[in-house]
């Protein structure tokens, strides 16, 4: 299989903030951005191993800068490693105020996406190779964030296994 470059699934996504889209803070509510991300990664990783994709975790979204009704908001998506069937894709959250032109870093993410065959069940994925300054630094600095999902996911599958599946009006037997 032929690896791909991270270019090859960057994705872009730009929006204007509505009132609709505003919290009681009057800054975009953090659901919705969630939903934008979601969205851009899941192109990107389907862009980059041509397979339908999952999602099997958000890992990280830092929200650094609140945005405001003033602004668009422009997410840009892209696979920055890879394992055998998932890919990490990081997107990078950036807002600029529409009178002003000012822009910033509104938040950033770490999504983990498989890639399924007719069937459903994970394929292998195209190795990524970076290119960009960015792409090295989040490609590099990868396999710290794989083991970090890793024992993460063991952590919540201890933790599931605590949890209660009865709905609070059904009785204890």
């Amino acid at each position: 299989m032929e690896p791909r470059y991270s270019r090859e699934s960057r994705c872009f996504k730009t929006s204007r903030i509505f009132p609709t889209d505003v919290n009681n803070h009057n800054t975009l509510f953090g659901g919705k951005l969630m939903s934008y991300i979601d969205d851009i990664a899941s192109i990107a990783a389907h862009k980059h191993c041509r397979r339908s994709v999952v999602t099997a975790s958000t890992d990280s979204v830092d929200f650094l800068s609140p945005i405001h009704t003033s602004d668009s908001v422009c997410l840009e998506s892209f696979v920055t490693w890879t394992g055998k069937s998932s890919m990490e894709v990081f997107v990078k959250v950036v807002t600029e105020d529409l009178k002003s032109g000012t822009r910033k870093i509104a938040a950033t993410s770490f999504l983990t996406f498989v890639a399924l065959d007719e069937n459903k069940v994970p394929v292998e994925v195209p190795d990524v190779i970076p290119e960009t300054e960015e792409e090295f630094k989040l490609h590099e600095s990868a396999p710290n964030r794989a083991e970090m999902r890793r024992l993460r996911r063991v952590e919540s599958k201890k933790l599931a296994s605590f949890f209660t599946m009865k709905y609070p009006w059904e009785k204890s037997e």
